[in-house]
């Protein structure tokens, strides 16, 4: 990720195939490390799966039992 952004200038990503996998933890390492921002997540297999990524809501479906507001 770092040589891609050096070439071709990353300003943002995209996750897919956040519905059945574990990448997430990937991506928390590049998002630490580039300090992009993750813009879209794919949650199934077409181009209209796509949505904007609202981190609020990821950390709430995480952590469902966690108290509103902590995430």
């Amino acid at each position: 990720a770092r040589e891609f952004n050096e070439t071709v200038g990353i300003t943002g990503l995209i996750l897919t195939k956040l519905d059945g996998t574990a990448r997430g933890g990937a991506v928390v390492s590049v998002v630490d490390q580039l300090g992009l921002p993750v813009k879209f997540v794919g949650l199934g297999e077409g181009v209209d799966d796509l949505q904007t990524f609202d981190p609020r809501a990821f950390a709430a479906a995480l952590f469902p039992d966690a108290p509103a507001g902590a995430a």
